[in-house]
């Protein structure tokens, strides 16, 4: 390889490093091509470009990019997948480890996240993370939960009067109820028995006037007729 396409592999190199948040590094020796372009494809559908270069000019490039941390994993045959900014880190992660998997031959080294290096057994733990739209949706409903159980005991009590309400028309078949009049309260038994008990003493007081005026009225025989009657 000429001097020329080796600086220009090394500054491409260097280009892509300082553009990507992440960086996956695996051993690939033992792949096959068709088993690499099947790794590749699925590396770019989560959004990586899988690259195979000589280590030599990847510490090159690493060290042009002030990517330091990289070069600890610089050992044999490497292979890195450069995690674009719109990439899915979880998703690129699987991918390396399904091929690990499928193969029994690619090994994964670790990777640089954010300028801190992960380990292989970090890469695998980030495999096996559900895909990010439902850890975003886990996350989401984690900051919701209380604010809807909040809602739910603030709201509970008016529905469970709607659903009252509801119960009680459809119990009377969807009528409307009358409304409901006062009546007249009833006499009580006790005034009636009072009044007929007034109207009895009236009645027995006026009998009593009759009597007393018909005894004035009549005549008292005086003494001496009273004796005359006796002597006869």
């Amino acid at each position: 390889m000429k001097k020329e396409q080796k600086e220009h592999i090394v500054a491409e190199l260097a280009d892509r490093l300082k553009a990507a948040d992440t960086v996956l590094v695996a051993d690939y020796r033992g792949l096959t091509m068709p088993q690499i372009d099947t790794l590749r494809t699925r590396l770019l559908e989560s959004g990586a470009r899988f690259t195979v270069v000589k280590n030599t000019l990847t510490r090159r490039a690493a060290e042009a990019a002030g990517a330091d941390a990289l070069l600890t994993l610089l050992e044999g045959p490497t292979a890195i997948a450069f995690l674009e900014a719109d990439g899915d880190m979880l998703a690129a992660a699987k991918a390396l480890a399904d091929m690990a998997r499928e193969s029994k031959v690619l090994a994964i080294r670790g990777g640089v996240l954010q300028g801190r290096v992960v380990t292989a057994e970090e890469v695998e733990t980030l495999a096996a993370l559900p895909p990010l739209e439902i850890l975003r949706g886990q996350v989401l409903a984690a900051i919701i939960a209380p604010v809807t159980a909040l809602l739910g005991l603030v709201t509970a009590p008016l529905q469970n009067l709607y659903g009252l309400i509801d119960a009680r028309i459809e119990q009377l078949g969807g009528e409307e109820v009358a409304p409901v009049t006062e009546s007249p309260p009833a006499e009580e038994p006790v005034a009636e028995e009072a009044t007929q008990a007034t109207a009895t003493a009236v009645a027995a007081e006026e009998t009593v006037a009759e009597e007393i005026e018909a005894t004035e009225e009549t005549p008292v025989a005086s003494e001496e007729e009273t004796t005359t009657e006796e002597e006869s």
